[in-house]
């Protein structure tokens, strides 16, 4: 069957992210290249409703650096998707500007419901192997988290506005954060997840997946990792209880200590509790709701697949 180059690049709150793969009709896939910057694009957008000009400068030099690797690729294929930060910002037509001239493709900034339908199409691939559905893939990014519920195909999605950065920039100020901080991120939380859960219904889920940079990091941190390795986080399958205890150590270290944590990626120090504060809520949201209605949920699965990976797969 044959296969065309394709190069997929996902534009977050936090990071930017690329893929160039190798992808065929039928959905076979051979990675080629995979890449990752923090730019913190969403710096302040929450509060401003702008993107900040050494944010947008950031990114816009990552962007170019992707460009370059790209062309020399070969791809024949570009999708450049933004998400949260950008759905929000004002000023927005100078970030456009930029990538059609760095890549020569426009930017789609895609709903939180495609945002969605290409989290979960990325991670279930794999995941589905060796896990029954239904399956609810949380993918917590730096401006939104989006809940996507299915087995095949997508039953029920939704986009809560909490993410690293978010939750970070609106609570989270000291070193390490004050219980008083804790508590109203938590609660902010919280409210999100009770309007997500008349929307999705949390109770169905038979396996819960993580995605993105916050679960991964939590992720690494519980398998006792002394640096990043993917091949190891990739479909790790931890114990709930192992899983809220790496978030709660997340959460409570003080700055100085994520920084000397060799698997901690260094643009994620600052907003990884935040990070680590959102996922443990949806834990214990998502275990809560299944044991109410007679089930268990004894672990959580982390996937390195997910939108980048869709987005590649839509291409095909």
């Amino acid at each position: 069957m044959t296969s065309s180059r394709v190069a997929a690049i996902d534009c977050g709150t936090n990071s930017i992210r690329l893929l160039v793969a190798d992808v065929d009709a039928a959905g076979n896939f051979t990675e080629l290249d995979r890449r990752m910057e923090v730019v913190r694009l969403g710096q302040g957008v929450d509060r401003t409703g702008e993107l900040a000009p050494e944010a947008l400068e950031r990114t816009l030099v990552a962007t170019r650096e992707y460009a370059a690797a790209i062309e020399a690729a070969g791809a024949q294929q570009v999708r450049f998707v933004a998400t949260s930060a950008t759905r929000d910002a004002r000023n927005r037509d100078a970030f456009f500007d930029g990538v059609r001239a760095a890549l020569g493709v426009d930017v789609e900034v895609i709903s939180g419901g495609e945002e969605a339908q290409l989290s979960f199409r990325g991670a279930t691939g794999a995941v589905a192997e060796a896990h029954a559905g239904p399956f609810l893939v949380v993918d917590l990014g730096g401006g939104s988290t989006e809940l996507v519920l299915g087995t095949g195909s997508v039953d029920a999605s939704v986009s809560m506005d909490v993410g690293s950065v978010r939750m970070t920039e609106r609570h989270l100020h000291g070193d390490p954060p004050s219980d008083a901080e804790i508590e109203a991120a938590r609660a902010d939380v919280r409210a999100h997840l009770d309007d997500a859960a008349r929307v999705v219904p949390l109770a169905k889920t038979t396996t819960l997946v993580g995605l993105a940079g916050s679960i991964t990091t939590v992720t690494a941190h519980a398998l006792g990792l002394t640096e990043y390795r993917r091949e190891r986080v990739d479909q790790a399958e931890l114990p709930v209880a192992t899983v809220l205890d790496s978030c709660a150590a997340l959460l409570a270290a003080p700055r100085a200590e994520r920084v000397a944590m060799g698997f901690l990626h260094p643009g994620r120090v600052d907003v990884i509790a935040a990070g680590a504060l959102v996922w443990s809520e949806v834990i214990m949201r998502v275990a809560a709701d299944v044991e109410a209605a007679g089930g268990s949920l004894t672990g959580v699965v982390t996937s390195e697949h997910d939108i980048l990976d869709g987005i590649a797969l839509s291409m095909a």
